[in-house]
């Protein structure tokens, strides 16, 4: 099929928008003009106009623009050729010839519509016989209204095997069977026989409100407790959601979408006045079922059962959903209380116990990490180092440049302060002792403060006492590790974790360490040029020319002729060592601190004991850094 831009003009032009708009829209005329209230977002004064003479509508407080074709998209939810052959309908335009294969099959799918509607009407009247009662009585214990059920068109299918082939004769088994309602036997000279018997039948149409399948809930015992239509001509299962039809206009006023489990939980919605609820067809959300939600609602949001289920369901459909998110477009979760559905909900507590879940669903990043922090024990740094691998690849997954380093970052900074060092406050608060005696511990000598008061003076720190290094790794140290990693690209990777906690003081090579490790993260190539391009990103080009024995500097990490195996061990213990050693600093910055403050004096020995321990294992790294340096030069 070919439409040019002058059938698509004569088509709006033979289209008058307001009459269009004004069949769902209350239109008050304004001069040449009409206005609304914006059926796109809620409002109490109209900001919504309508022009026939240009043909096109405009709102003034959310910015939705656009033609009668548009309309049809994006207010009645339509695919672009569903709303262009509707609108030639009415408009007594006809649509250009497709080709022989694509007429052929477009004018069976339309019998085949004829087909369905005669079959979901059969369906309806049974469920009013006397045959249909147990059924009408199940809708009832379910809280399903007589109204609801006629909204919904829900009928009832008797436990026969020809009852539908028998009613529905003239149309022949040919088109039954291609339609799905009846089954024909594999033998082929059996007679085929109906699909559904003895269930609820609950229509399933597509965004133009056209029935094209059945789902069937089982009144007693047995299996499976939902029987949906076969695949057909009519019926892309991976494609459609059930209420699709009705909730795409009640999403443009509600500004949400809600996706739920399954047919009864929309049903259960809509009765409480929530008609903007969907359901996929008793499988994960697909892609092609995302596109649609993506096309309602750029943030719908998935509500899934409490249980072990229901949040399987929602890792699934996170998974399928990465790979597209873009700048604005998500998902959002709404997990239920355990052991509860959206129609036990309802039933319970009404619209507002499910209005008060929705006014804060949850962001898919929260989601994510919530999943992933739980899946495992993190006790051992081999189990945080498996959580940050799997939150890198899932920020890979994502194909968005921009929303990938988003993730990226988010992820980083979650894990950085989940696993940051604790840091011990000294003295201990409510150290032994009391109030009134020193307990037998050390009570230090009194001082005079300005006002005559006698308090505990501050005891002087320790010889050879390290202030912490606030401004992080010295840029000699730093220039020698990143020269290290530039040489050695495969120990970026292996040594992330530590890398990651390091702070340099030069901020231009703390701008290389945290990219090296963000591209280890993200997976990026380091080997052979990969590092080059990494540094040309970060204006980092030139940066590294001095390394190597710079003043005095000679870890053999830094020699182009040493052993690879040792270099990459002693570096690895570098950046280990030096790490520690950042974290001793802090640690020994505490203790200074409670002795500068001031105190009661309970503790106090304690604290001198840690002080002195913190200093005896920071004397230890520069040891081992000594000896380090040292074994490179033998």
């Amino acid at each position: 099929m070919s439409l040019s831009p002058a059938w698509l003009d004569e088509l709006r032009a033979r289209t008058l928008l307001s009459g269009l708009i004004g069949k769902s829209v209350k239109l008050q005329r304004a001069g040449r003009e009409w206005k609304a209230c914006c059926p796109f977002h809620n409002e109490k004064s109209p900001s919504f106009t309508v022009n026939d003479d240009k043909g096109f509508y405009h709102c003034f407080g959310c910015g939705a623009h656009g033609d009668a074709i548009r309309w049809m998209t994006d207010q009645r939810g339509l695919p672009f050729i569903d709303a262009v052959k509707e609108l030639a309908q009415a408009a007594g335009l006809d649509v250009p010839q497709q080709d022989p294969r694509a007429r052929e099959k477009a004018e069976r799918a339309s019998t085949l519509h004829d087909v369905m509607a005669q079959a979901e009407a059969w369906y309806v009247e049974q469920l009013g016989r006397a045959e249909g009662a147990h059924a009408r009585a199940y809708l009832q214990k379910r809280g399903i209204s007589e109204a609801l059920a006629r909204t919904f068109r829900i009928g009832f299918a008797p436990d026969s095997r020809t009852g539908l082939r028998s009613a529905l004769k003239e149309i022949g088994d040919e088109k039954m069977v291609e339609c799905g309602l009846l089954i024909q036997p594999e033998e082929g000279k059996r007679d085929p026989y109906d699909r559904f018997r003895g269930r609820l039948m609950i229509p399933i149409r597509d965004a133009r409100g056209r029935t094209i399948a059945f789902g069937g809930r089982i009144l007693g015992e047995g299996e499976p407790k939902y029987l949906n239509s076969p695949e057909t001509v009519l019926f892309d299962k991976g494609r459609t959601l059930f209420n699709l039809d009705r909730a795409a206009a009640a999403s443009r006023k509600a500004d949400r979408v809600i996706v739920v489990e399954g047919y009864m939980d929309v049903i259960a919605l809509a009765g409480a006045g929530i008609d903007e609820a969907v359901a996929p067809l008793g499988t994960a959300l697909t892609e092609g079922q995302l596109e649609r939600l993506w096309r309602l609602d750029p943030r719908p949001i998935l509500c899934f059962d409490g249980d072990g289920a229901g949040q399987k369901a929602s890792v699934r459909a996170i998974g399928r959903a990465l790979p597209f998110l873009e700048p604005g477009r998500t998902l959002r979760f709404l997990t239920l209380p355990q052991g509860q559905d959206p129609d036990d909900l309802i039933r319970t507590g009404g619209r507002a116990a499910m209005e008060a879940l929705l006014e804060t669903p949850e962001p898919l990043v929260d989601r994510l990490w919530r999943h992933e922090e739980a899946a495992l024990p993190l006790d051992t740094p081999e189990a945080r180092a498996g959580l940050k691998q799997r939150l890198a690849e899932h920020s890979r997954a994502i194909a968005d440049k921009d929303v990938s380093h988003q993730y990226f970052q988010e992820f980083r900074q979650r894990v950085d302060e989940k696993f940051a060092p604790q840091r011990r406050e000294w003295p201990p608060r409510g150290g032994a002792g009391g109030a009134g005696g020193n307990g037998g511990g050390f009570r230090p000598r009194k001082v005079q403060d300005k006002r005559g008061n006698w308090v505990a003076a501050p005891a002087p720190p320790l010889p050879g006492t390290h202030a912490v290094n606030r401004s992080g790794v010295g840029p000699i140290e730093a220039r020698a590790i990143l020269a290290g990693l530039v040489r050695l690209p495969d120990s970026i990777g292996a040594h992330a974790e530590p890398l990651s906690h390091l702070h340099f003081a030069d901020p231009a090579m703390d701008r290389v360490r945290s990219a090296l490790v963000e591209a280890a993260w993200r997976g990026e190539a380091l080997e052979g040029d990969g590092i080059s391009t990494i540094l040309l990103r970060v204006g980092a080009i030139d940066l590294l020319q001095k390394a190597g024995r710079a003043n005095g500097l000679a870890f053999s990490f830094q020699r182009g002729d040493a052993d690879p195996e040792r270099a990459r061990r002693d570096l690895g213990e570098v950046i280990d060592v030096m790490l520690k050693r950042s974290e001793l600093d802090a640690q020994i910055a505490a203790v200074n601190a409670s002795f500068r403050n001031g105190s009661d004096g309970h503790g106090w020995e304690e604290a001198m004991e840690e002080q002195q321990h913190l200093q005896r294992e920071r004397l230890e790294t520069e040891r081992r850094l000594s000896e380090l340096r040292e074994q490179a030069e033998l």
